[in-house]
């Protein structure tokens, strides 16, 4: 056996040996052929993180999410699948031009740079990445295909261009999706509220696939509940009926206003519009004062509320001096211009039913507009409905000939009259908005479409792609889009007639580039196509993604409706692009996220120099659920590096009985051999059912610390031939292949001291033996009239006799019987005993 010397375990001259092996054969991480002559009959798991901006530095953040997709990479590699497991850039973005700003360094040079460190991290960890299909969002090879995707969603009336108000975030000196804005401030600068502006913007028609996108959702149950509920939300849709107020004074004017509670009509007390409402100039004309004050309302609308809580916005009102007419009744309702009215939701106005709802009840008591009750409880006198009384389990009251009907009743009558009136229709509406595609940036992917004096917008030829972006340009904060800037990319000759032209010089969002990416991960090198169909076919949608939650409507939804295009265009047959979604648990340090923002980073580096890159795997992995946030503590990673240590030491000591064991025979195991090969066997299936779904990786890593515990104690019967050597063997070997997921450099280092020559990833995983895997005890919990009293021991196959005899006889239970007699005793086998007395 080896000398102590010998047995140190010292990561920083054993992980670099095995990266530099590994780097020598590419192909080892790479997917085989699913198509040709050498086509793999393997089944496929298509494995994928979320690929990451090149920032410059992973952080301990990074390290844990890609831990996560990488040992399960790594198992289903072991479990004989055909695995795709690549690795990519989100790379354009506004921080490049920021750090150009503040470095003088071109976005390409910085991009490019900051993605060959973190490539550098990433091989140094051992992650293993397919790095033959990387992709760049940046390089023209992939943006490319972006711009022929918008010009074929032109073509399909997808894109499309228009005059709208939109987010406008001052820092970022560009537009923002609705998306993008949270509780009214932009999305990468949590303090600085978003503008509205109006502006002439390219949008995707996402909203043409609103009720699929919704419908999907019911199919995706592989997705956690929250992300699938917050998609709910966001698409927002809603069933009612629209209804026309005729304007008094205005013969051929009309409001129309949504509601998916027409049953509260004879309860509208006012109209309200929206600041920029087209009817508001009609309305208002030749009164300068009210002008002037809807003026200054529209300017106190500067700060955009589309994605924050529109309860919470304090609201005013200008009374407009005009009535509408309520169509059901002839009433005159007062007209009001309410700056929580919002334009781009539904049609811009509403019918305020204060009695009836929170919002319009706070409106009314601030502007002493008339308060009416229109709905009663069921079960309740009217004096006895508090207002407002907002439920849908009520009877109408105050509303005419339609008194004493239910509510859902009285919609559905009431829905019938405007549509048989001529004043009203049903309708389904959605909160879900065009996705607003233009950004004023440089480092971006320039939209491919030419200005012509002729012929106006011209889609640029498909031969002609891609429109690159030029290289050197100066960067400055000047308003409007720096390619505007730029006359050689600027001026340009119109594909109809060669005339003089001018490019859009508008770029793309850059969640263009993350929304399709896993497609091209699959056929990374095609330059005539996006990537193959039939490729494309084999691989997908993926098995499994791995992201956080906080991607659940901005990356998510957009790369759902980018798949459902797709599929339309005929590139693809799959509805979604992911059958299973994960999202992990945020690393914690000093009280909040781990961000560079929050200057709270752990770097990587740091970790590997000290502890070596399998601890801080392991930790990330062991310290907390996946799913749950994990508290960074730096003795938690010293605590993983001894475990390693003791593990490596261990296979060491005895690696020479295990290979002189290696391919015999023993007898059939007793005594220590047999119980140090029932808890190996019972690690396997426990480690086996954590893979197959229930990912709790820290309890797995526990299992086998408990199994190395067990070897360590046992360690005079393995080096004294008590345990054979056929078994030292087995439970080493086992050892090694349980571990190589979550540290990938200690398996091949002690698979390789084990004699094996092949490479731990392409081995086979261990299979539990059943019989050996059988608890010989379970415990048992025992109530006394349904309170848990005492936990007995027992045989794993006892019987009820034994269940009842044992439970009876414990001394806490005695205790607890004070020497009453059970008149009843319950047993389900295997998990309870309940003992009934009086």
């Amino acid at each position: 056996m080896a000398d102590e010397k010998e047995l140190r375990y010292e990561p920083a001259l054993i992980e670099p040996k095995w990266q530099e092996r590994w780097a020598r054969n590419p192909a080892m991480y790479a997917a085989e052929p699913v198509s040709g002559p050498q086509k793999t009959e393997k089944p496929k798991y298509y494995v994928l993180e979320m690929l990451p901006y090149p920032s410059g530095q992973l952080h301990m953040g990074h390290v844990r999410n890609y831990s996560i997709g990488d040992a399960l990479a790594r198992y289903m590699w072991m479990q004989g699948y055909n695995v795709l497991h690549p690795m990519g850039w989100d790379a354009f973005g506004l921080p490049a031009e920021n750090a150009a700003l503040k470095n003088n360094t071109p976005p390409r040079q910085w991009t490019l740079q900051n993605i060959a460190a973190m490539k550098r991290q990433m091989q140094r960890i051992g992650f293993a990445y397919d790095w033959a299909n990387e992709v760049t969002t940046c390089l023209p090879d992939y943006y490319r295909w972006n711009q022929w995707f918008f010009l074929r969603m032109y073509e399909r009336g997808l894109a499309y261009r228009k005059q709208s108000k939109v987010n406008w975030c001052s820092l970022c000196a560009t537009v923002l999706a609705n998306e993008q804005v949270i509780d009214g401030c932009c999305w990468r600068h949590e303090e600085n509220p978003v503008e509205q502006r109006s502006l002439e913007q390219w949008f995707y028609r996402i909203t043409e696939y609103a009720q699929e996108l919704l419908d999907g959702l019911d199919k995706l149950p592989g997705w956690p509940e929250k992300v699938r509920t917050m998609q709910r939300n966001w698409i927002g849709r809603s069933e009612g009926t629209e209804v026309d107020f005729a304007v008094e004074g205005a013969p051929d004017a009309k409001i129309r206003v949504f509601t998916t509670r027409v049953d509260t009509i004879f309860g509208a007390t006012s109209v309200q519009l929206a600041s920029e409402h087209p009817l508001v100039p009609e309305l208002t004309a030749g009164n300068e004062d009210l002008e002037r004050e809807i003026s200054a309302m529209i300017d106190s609308q500067k700060t955009a509320r589309e994605s924050g809580d529109k309860s919470e916005v304090e609201k005013h009102g200008i009374f407009t001096g005009r009535y509408a007419i309520n169509p059901y009744n002839g009433e005159r309702v007062p007209i009001w211009v309410a700056n929580y009215i919002l334009m781009g939701y539904g049609t811009g106005a509403i019918m305020s039913v204060p009695g009836h709802d929170v919002r319009d009840f706070e409106f009314a008591t601030k502007y002493g507009i008339a308060i009416r009750r229109v709905i009663r409880g069921v079960a309740e006198s009217e004096e006895e409905t508090p207002l407002p009384f907002e439920s849908e389990d009520g009877i109408l009251i105050n509303s005419g000939e339609f008194d004493g009907l239910i509510c859902e009743e009285a919609q559905k009558k009431l829905q019938e009259v405007a549509v048989e009136g001529g004043f009203g229709e049903a309708k389904v509406t959605f909160r879900l908005r065009d996705w607003g595609v233009s950004r004023q940036r440089y480092w971006g992917t320039p939209i491919p479409m030419v200005n012509c004096p002729e012929h106006g917008l011209v889609p640029v030829p498909d031969e002609q792609l891609p429109v690159l972006l030029p290289e050197q340009i100066e960067i400055t904060q000047e308003g409007g889009s720096p390619l505007s800037r730029v006359p050689e990319f600027l001026n340009t000759t119109c594909p109809k007639c060669d005339g003089p032209a001018t490019r859009e010089t508008d770029t793309m969002d850059t969640f263009v580039d993350s929304s399709w990416y896993f497609y091209r991960y699959t056929d990374a090198k095609n330059s005539g196509a996006p990537f193959s169909p039939e490729v494309a076919q084999y691989w997908f949608p993926i098995d499994q993604y791995i992201g956080g939650v906080e991607h659940a409507i901005l990356h998510l939804i957009y790369s759902r409706f980018w798949t459902k295009v797709m599929r339309d265009l005929g590139l693809i047959v799959n509805d979604e692009p992911a059958t299973r979604l994960f999202t992990q648990g945020m690393v914690i340090k000093d009280g909040h996220k781990m961000s560079k923002n929050r200057g709270n980073v752990v770097s990587p580096d740091e970790m590997v120099a000290r502890f070596g890159a399998d601890a801080s795997r392991v930790y990330a992995l062991f310290a907390a659920p996946p799913d749950r946030d994990l508290d960074w503590q730096e003795d938690g990673v010293a605590g993983v590096s001894r475990f390693l240590s003791r593990v490596y030491r261990l296979v060491m000591r005895f690696a020479p009985v295990a290979v002189a064991g290696k391919g015999q025979s023993a007898a059939a195991p007793t005594g220590v051999s047999l119980a140090l090969l029932r808890k190996l066997h019972q690690t396997i299936a426990k480690i086996t059912l954590d893979f197959a779904g229930r990912w709790h990786f820290n309890t797995s890593i526990a299992a086998i610390m408990e199994l190395v515990n067990a070897l360590v104690s046992a360690e005079s019967a393995l080096g004294s031939g008590e345990v054979p050597a056929p078994v030292v063997a087995e439970l080493l070997r086992s050892l090694v292949l349980l571990i190589a997921p979550f540290a990938p450099f200690l398996a091949a280092e002690l698979w390789s001291e084990l004699g094996e020559t092949g490479e731990v990833l392409r081995t086979s995983w261990p299979v539990s033996d059943p019989a050996l895997a059988k608890e010989d005890e379970i415990e048992i919990p025992v109530q006394v009239n349904g309170k848990l009293r005492a936990v007995v021991r027992v045989a794993a196959e006892a019987g009820r006799a034994e269940l009842e005899a044992t439970a009876l006889a414990d001394e806490k239970v005695q205790e607890w019987l004070g020497g009453k007699i059970p008149v009843k005793i319950i047993i389900v086998p295997g998990k309870l005993v309940n003992l009934v007395v009086k």
